[in-house]
């Protein structure tokens, strides 16, 4: 993927799960999530939610993230024979409160003093997004936080990406769109927007329609690509 700076970016709009904050840190936090199963927890909840957003799209039974994060969390705890009393409770109340990526705070520390607008566009409900924000202490580096909520309906669906050009009236094309979720930063593409694939876990490509503008392993490489 090229890696000369993309042209005309007016807003940075990212995803928040997996892209600024690290859904891994809710077991590794937890101190009843056994060592040996940390890891395998982590990728089924995470698959399982990812799922269940897209099977509630197609079937038209719109919940919102936080019904479908404790669906998946409870799949996978029963999946893995992790039943222990209040650890459901305590894994979902670390879900509001998830570690940042270290570079994070720095990167739209950069991007605010340089002018530029910076949101967050997630499947995340409003509750969600407000708790892991100030949690993470992001709420001065942000401009807006964006929930699937207004639309009703889950990422790849175009009326999410939609969703972001209406509310900072910034076009498309002016919108650089950072996920680590493969598929999101390809749908983001093929709606219009300039697609940085933030690949933190070193995926193969996508076969989907669209293709990523850009592709980093991590979000400090971001400033060079969107204020050179």
């Amino acid at each position: 993927m090229r890696d000369e700076p993309l042209r005309g970016v007016k807003a940075c709009v990212f995803d928040a799960y997996g892209t600024l904050f690290d859904f891994a840190s809710a077991a590794k936090n937890c101190p009843d999530v056994p060592p040996e199963t940390m890891g395998k927890l982590t990728a089924l909840w995470r698959d399982k939610q990812l799922q269940y957003t897209w099977l509630r799209a197609l079937q038209g039974r719109h919940a919102d993230f936080w019904q479908v994060t404790g669906d998946a969390l409870t799949f996978a705890l029963e999946s893995l024979a992790l039943e222990k009393l209040g650890l459901r409770d305590s894994l979902m109340q670390l879900y509001l409160t998830l570690d940042p990526f270290p570079e994070v705070p720095e990167v739209l520390a950069q991007l605010k003093a340089a002018g530029m607008l910076t949101a967050i566009l997630s499947n995340g409900s409003p509750k969600m997004l407000k708790a892991v924000v100030k949690s993470a202490k992001l709420d001065r580096l942000l401009d807006a936080v964006l929930s699937v909520e207004e639309v009703g309906v889950y990422k790849p669906h175009p009326k999410v990406y939609q969703l972001a050009v209406d509310r900072i009236a910034v076009p498309a094309a002016a919108i650089a769109f950072q996920s680590s979720n493969a598929w999101d930063a390809y749908a983001a593409a093929a709606f219009g927007m300039q697609a940085v694939w933030c690949n933190r876990y070193g995926q193969r490509p996508e076969r989907l329609p669209g293709a990523p503008d850009r592709v980093v392993a991590s979000l400090a490489e971001l400033p060079r690509l969107v204020l050179s």
